[in-house]
């Protein structure tokens, strides 16, 4: 763009280069040219390079390429056909838009290629004759630009009333109009001869451009008298024209439309849409005599002007269809497009005016009222249809042969019209019957804000514009493919002078810019306040220009690829839309562009230029210049999948230069991605020795991987391999460059040979002399090879490993391949397969099974599995192998001759001895795979000597293949055996296995467990519970509960803890029993168990004693089971069962004596601390606390039973009373002595204590209301020291203390229940409240009848009637 583009309407929102619209500013008051600076330079060389030849008359009258012109603001005299971008732009080729007819594009060319042309007319005394159309722009006397229309002259309308006509050299042609009142719209007809012009006060003028002087014809207001008298019709004074439009290509004939109507003005104006508002016109124009136009302006400017409500039939655009390139069948009809609020509508003027089609707006949209009243519409007109152009062109040479000129088919009008931000596409279609026009929906969608101007670039692509976007959307792919920020603000409104009045508000002024925005011929024209500017679409040719220019080639070739592959940016314009011809079209500009560049790059003149020089006079690193060029270079290549260019030209350069390095550098990314796989074997060279070269040759191993064979120096890259020891480049060089699959075995046996020479191997070569094991696994299975090579492959890997004696390699012209460490030793037979088994046998024999599962052995006729296992039994009898080797194959011929029975035929005596070998080896690594090896034998192989073979089996550990025979022979005692002593199986395996067998040998004995397996259980005892105690204690009480003394007697069960848990295991429901599978009660167990469990239970959870002897009830001797537990201090437990066994008072003796003797031995405690005391206090404590709690359980079921005079209940509580209180006197009194424990220690005995005696007398209380139980007679017995014999009698402050804390707690508990209540009541309270409030919601009947199933009416006022009461009512 020329420094002159400074002066467009902000530069920062309305950027060229963002949207690739070239733009310049035709009429601006900057007239200095840009120089260009840079000749000689890429963007010089590129024009000699890429112009397919130099125009010899190449001056103003060339053709114009189709793209448009591009204005670059520099005088017309000085624009010439030599322009550098001109040629590149016929280089790359015309833009893709349509054709005007061949007179219209000559006299366009004419008018702006002209070298001398003057104006026609005479301007106005007023206005000085301008050297250039800037100085007529914003000049106070021509007036402020208002209006706009381009099409073949450019047409500015002013505020003075006046339009000025230019021509595309910035000439003023001639400038028509008088003072009628600001220019509100002005049009110029379809042949360029007449300008039609509609002004704020509401006149209408036609000025032939022949005589621009006078106006044609002038069609003045009307008033509104003359109206309503129906004298005449037309606009009324003072309306503002907002749209004016010639009919087709008619001179006199226009539509025009303010705000409110639309006529149609030829012989005769005729109103064909809306209606007169009601308002009254000025009063000049009421008494029937047009006032004159400035009396309207001034009208119209009063302050009494009141803004009018715009009603629903408002027009908001109006556009009549223009005259095609082509004919078309809606010429015939002109029609017009007008928009209103509220709908769009398509009516013909001809033959008679008829509204051919009317759309509705979608009333969701009309509740914004900001999108409300903002629309705008354009025609585009029909043109040749591009698809017919591939056969006018094929046809073109046979039609002139045969004097005919091929019909071209025109395409169908389309109108693009908006609401708001909702854009919409209508095109004609073919008419289904004479006389009629259809239209259809031809797309819809949504922009981001209102749009403000539509306007038609090309039959594909439309220029959007929105308050800060202009948009390029392209019809045929229904997307924006550009998009740039605009400032609407920066063009001219026409209506921004109605707003002094009140008539239009400044925010819809500043937005009403429709008019000031006109394309033409793919050139977009802007009007600005001071300057025009005018711009074009970018092609794909201007967007390459654009970085030829600066100098960006690389650039270039990137973006000419993109738009090769499909994947550039934005529009495509100029390139055919069919992909496989646009590739035709770019491919040899892709080629031009990168000869061109490497050219330049490596030329000398480079190193003159600007782009070498820096600041500081040192010159400018330009190696990213020359490695980005290579990888530019390469991905063009790709994308056109020749690569001659690269490889001969480009490499050549580098090459001549000396810097191939940072070529092949480049390079080594696309063939590790797989993007090039074929290069060309001396490049290829040089880049493997290149690494080489470098110390790396793992990298060198990565391009020889990822390389096509055929591509390498074959002797380069097998030395490479052996000298950096690469074994899997070396298998790829031999197997897929020179299909040998026999060489890489070769150097894999002489490595192990090497091995076997060398005491002390480095892992790396011994890594790689495994890697013989996933060759051979690989070409036994031959999966990603063509079928053909597969057997090709195999034939000659198994020809060569199962020889049997040495041969030469290659059969012609190689050498003899040894096996034996010495070059003069006696090589043996089958020397290569005895090789791999010496060196690991394991991994020589899992290839060969993977070999014997491919169906290849079926038919192959010198190879088959039978020859490999006997080829593999003769190795084996040769006894030079080791006894794992040997152990190796006995264990692949077992195993492979179940499994191929029709292939594999070995002799019995063989299979024998096999399974022999099998059993008697005495490694314990094989022993798994042996064992299933045998198992896989003896599916199709029964031995003679069963029991001698048994035995060997035995001694071998095979007991999965013994508890198989035991079981099928019902030999229950040695299964249990085979079960008990085999270390592979866990020990929920083992258990399983035994309850299976044992259930299996009872159900064979008549329900009963044999004999012999009683005895097993009994010897395998301590297997068993080392096993697992609990599973062993759970199978013995099932099937063997006579061994469970001997059990416990074991040493496995010599701690007690073992012996609890396991008898715990035996009670259902306990706490230590994790998974109990005995029943709920226990009937195996004697009563010598059950005591020995108690007396454990008692030591070990002493809390658990009482649900023990509950479930043991049945089962145990009470009076032991009571010395058991009084002995272990479980004297609760005691008091349970002298109660159960219907002895409370007996009970409650006990529990006195109990607490008599815990209460001294505390009061000795604590008379005297000793270490560890506090620990004694806490247990008799809880103690006293478990025997309290006990004995008020006691009295509690007494109390509450059915017949409590069998039990003297107030004596019984008494008692627990007594003895509770005495303890807590005689603590109380040894506490206040003062010596012994601290004093907390013994405020908390108190404490705990006297809370037993408010827990008894709690319960008491809750029991008092029986006449069985008396409390003030029950308290007097308490207090009176009388009563007791023997006593002193009980301290009224102890008992006082007690009965006062226990009233405390009954006072607190009250207090909680008051609170409780209270908020209870409250939330109660919201609830109903909140339910009364939801219940009053609804309808309610007005008759009182509530009937469910019963109709309703709903009338038009609201009434809802019940239909039974509504026809009562009636």
């Amino acid at each position: 763009m020329s420094s002159a583009a400074a002066h467009s309407a902000n530069d920062e929102e309305f950027s060229p280069r963002a949207l690739d619209l070239e733009q310049s500013p035709t009429f601006s008051s900057n007239e200095e040219d840009a120089e260009d600076d840079e000749g000689g330079g890429y963007s010089t060389r590129m024009e000699e390079l890429l112009s397919d030849g130099d125009d010899e008359n190449g001056d103003a009258e060339a053709e114009e390429d189709g793209g448009g012109f591009i204005y670059d603001g520099v005088d017309a005299d000085q624009v010439t056909g030599d322009n550098y971008r001109d040629q590149l732009r016929d280089v790359l080729g015309p833009e893709d838009s349509y054709d005007h007819d061949e007179s219209e594009e000559q006299e366009v060319e004419q008018a702006l290629l002209q070298e001398n042309s003057s104006a026609s007319n005479e301007l106005p005394r007023d206005v000085p004759k301008p050297a250039k159309a800037s100085s007529v722009l914003g000049d106070i006397i021509a007036g402020a630009p208002m209006v706009l229309a381009a099409n073949g002259f450019i047409c500015v309308g002013t505020d003075k009333g006046r339009i000025f006509v230019f021509d595309f050299k910035q000439s003023l042609k001639c400038i028509c109009g008088s003072i009628l009142g600001p220019v509100s719209a002005v049009a110029l007809s379809n042949d360029h001869t007449f300008v039609a012009s509609g002004h704020t006060t509401g006149y209408i003028q036609l000025f032939n451009l022949k005589n621009p002087e006078v106006a044609a014809r002038t069609v003045t207001p009307v008033t509104l008298a003359a109206i309503t008298s129906g004298r005449q019709e037309g606009h009324l004074s003072g309306s503002r024209i907002i749209s004016i439009s010639f009919v087709a290509g008619r001179h006199t004939a226009v539509v025009s439309a303010d705000e409110h109507v639309l006529f149609v003005d030829a012989s005769d104006t005729i109103r064909i849409f809306g209606n007169y508002h009601g308002e009254d016109a000025p009063e000049a124009s009421i008494s029937g005599h047009p006032a004159d136009p400035l009396s309207q302006q001034n009208a119209l400017n009063r302050t009494s002007f009141r803004r009018r409500r715009r009603p629903h039939n408002t027009i908001l655009a109006m556009s009549t269809l223009p005259l095609g390139p082509l004919p078309h069948s809606t010429d015939a009809y002109q029609i017009a497009a007008l928009l209103t609020p509220t709908k769009v509508v398509v009516v013909g003027l001809q033959p008679t005016p008829k509204t051919w089609l009317k759309i509705m707006r979608d009333e969701e949209q009309l509740s914004f009222p900001a999108y409300r009243r903002r629309g705008c519409l354009a025609w585009f007109p029909s043109v040749e249809d591009i698809s017919t152009e591939k056969l006018d062109k094929t046809m073109g040479k046979k039609n002139v042969k045969d004097g005919k000129r091929s019909q071209r088919t025109p395409t169908h009008p389309v109108l693009s019209y908006s609401w708001g931000g909702h854009v919409y596409l209508l095109r004609k279609t073919n008419e289904v019957e004479v006389g009629t026009l259809v239209f259809e929906e031809a797309g819809k969608w949504m922009m981001d804000d209102a749009v403000l101007a539509i306007q038609w670039l090309n039959v594909n692509q439309m220029a959007i514009f929105t308050a800060s976007t202009l948009s390029i959307y392209d019809v045929h792919g229904m997307k924006i493919v550009e998009a740039v920020r605009f400032d609407s603000s920066s063009l001219v409104s026409p209506s921004l002078g109605s707003t002094g009045n009140g008539s239009v508000s400044y925010s819809d002024s500043v937005r009403d810019i429709a008019h000031s925005i006109r394309t033409y011929k793919g050139k977009l024209f802007l009007l600005g306040r001071q300057e025009l500017l005018v711009g074009t679409l970018l092609s794909w040719a201007d967007r390459i220009l654009s970085f030829v220019e600066q100098g960006d080639f690389l650039s270039a070739i990137d973006l000419t690829r993109t738009y090769y592959t499909g994947e550039a940016p934005g529009n495509r314009n100029g390139l055919p839309e069919d992909p496989e011809e646009r590739q035709i079209v770019i491919a040899d500009k892709i080629h031009d562009l990168m000869v061109a560049s490497s050219c330049y790059a490596f030329s000398e003149d480079r190193m003159t230029d600007g782009t070498h020089a820096s600041l500081d006079g040192r010159g400018v690193d330009r190696t990213s210049l020359f490695e980005d060029l290579v990888a530019t270079c390469a991905r063009a290549c790709i994308a056109l999948d020749d690569f001659d260019f690269l490889f001969e030209e480009l490499f050549q350069q580098y090459e001549n230069a000396g810097i191939y390095r940072m070529f092949l550098r480049q390079l080594e990314p696309f063939v590790l991605n797989g993007s090039i796989p074929s290069v060309p074997p001396r490049i290829t060279q040089r880049l493997v020795a290149l690494h080489e070269e470098d110390g790396r040759p793992d990298l060198a191993e990565r391009i020889i991987w990822h390389i096509e064979p055929s591509c390498l120096d074959i002797n380069q890259a097998i030395n490479l391999c052996r000298t950096h020891q690469l074994w899997d480049a070396l298998v790829y060089v031999y197997t897929r460059a020179l299909r040998d699959y026999v060489s890489p075995i070769i150097e894999s046996l002489a490595l192990i040979r090497s091995l076997q020479q060398n005491p002390a191997p480095t892992d790396t070569i011994i890594k790689n002399a495994y890697k013989i094991y996933s060759y051979l696994a690989t070409c036994a299975v031959q999966e990603p090879m063509e079928p053909d090579e597969a057997s090709f492959a195999k034939r000659d890997v198994y020809s060569f490993v199962f020889c049997g004696h040495s041969t030469v390699w290659p059969a012609e012209g190689g050498n003899l391949v040894l096996t034996s460490q010495d070059e003069s030793g006696m090589e043996p037979t089958y020397p290569y397969a005895r090789l791999l088994l010496r060196f690991d046998a394991e991994s020589f024999l899992d290839c060969l099974d993977m070999a014997f599962e491919d169906s290849y052995l079926h038919d192959f006729p010198d190879m088959s599995r039978l020859m490999i296992v006997r080829i593999l039994l003769d190795i084996m009898s040769s006894e030079d192998l080791s006894p794992s080797d040997a152990t190796f194959m006995n264990i692949f011929i077992a195993r492979n001759v179940p499994k191929y029975p029709h292939h594999i035929e070995v002799a019995p005596s063989i299979l024998h001895n096999i399974l022999i070998a099998l059993a008697t080896q005495p490694e314990v690594e094989t022993r798994e795979d042996r064992q299933l090896a045998a198992e896989y034998l003896l599916s199709v192989y029964t031995p003679h000597d069963g029991d001698r073979i048994l035995q060997l089996f035995e001694d071998a550990g095979f007991y999965r293949i013994l508890r198989s025979r035991y079981r099928h022979e019902l030999r229950w005692g040695p299964l249990l055996a085979a079960f008990l002593h085999d270390p592979e199986l866990r020990p929920s395996e083992i258990f399983s296995g035994l309850e299976e067998a044992i259930a299996s040998s009872a159900r064979d004995n008549k329900k009963q467990v044999p004999g012999d397996v009683i005895n097993t259980l009994a010897i395998s005892l301590d297997k068993l519970l080392q096993a697992d105690v609990l599973a062993t204690a759970s199978l013995l009480d099932k099937h063997a509960p006579q061994l469970h003394e001997t059990a416990l007697q074991r040493p496995p069960l010599s701690d007690d803890r073992d012996q609890f848990v396991y008898l715990n295991h035996l009670i259902p429901d306990s706490e230590y029993d994790q998974y109990s599978t005995t029943p709920s009660f226990p009937t195996r167990i004697n009563s010598r168990l059950r005591h020995h469990f108690v007396s454990l239970q008692c030591r070990f959870s002493p809390s658990g004693v009482i649900s023990v002897l509950k479930r043991l009830q049945d089962g145990i001797d009470w009076p032991t089971a009571l010395g058991i537990c009084e002995e272990a201090g479980a004297y609760d437990a005691v008091i349970w069962a002298l109660n159960y066994t219907g002895q409370p008072r007996e009970a409650l003796s006990k529990a006195d004596t109990f607490e008599k003797q815990l209460t001294l031995d505390l009061a000795r405690t604590l008379a005297s601390p000793a270490p560890g005391s506090t620990e004694s206090v806490n247990k008799y404590l809880n103690d006293l606390q478990a025997i309290g709690r006990r004995g008020i359980s006691v009295c509690m079921e007494h109390s509450s039973s059915a017949s409590p005079a069998e039990v003297p209940l107030e004596d019984i509580w008494y008692q627990l009373l007594a003895s509770q209180i005495h303890t807590v006197q005689t603590l109380s009194a040894c506490c206040s002595t003062g010596k012994g424990s601290d004093a907390g220690v013994e405020s908390e005995v108190l404490s705990t204590l006297r809370a037993i005696v408010q827990e008894t007398f709690a319960s008491l209380v809750s029991v008092s209301s029986t006449q069985a139980v008396s409390f003030p007679r029950l308290f007097k017995r308490l207090v009176d020291p009388a009563i007791h014999s023997g006593t002193t009698g009980i301290l009224y402050a102890e008992f006082r203390t007690i009965l006062t804390g226990m009233l405390e707690s009954y006072r607190t508990d009250g207090d909680m229940l008051i609170i409780s209540k209270h908020l209870i009541d409250r939330d109660v309270f919201d609830s109903v409240e909140l339910y009364a409030k939801e219940k009053m919601r609804g309808w309610a009947p007005s008759c009182g009848a509530d009937v469910e199933g019963v109709q309703i009416r709903l009338s038009r006022t609201g009434t809802i009637y019940h239909l039974r009461c509504s026809a009562s009512d009636s």
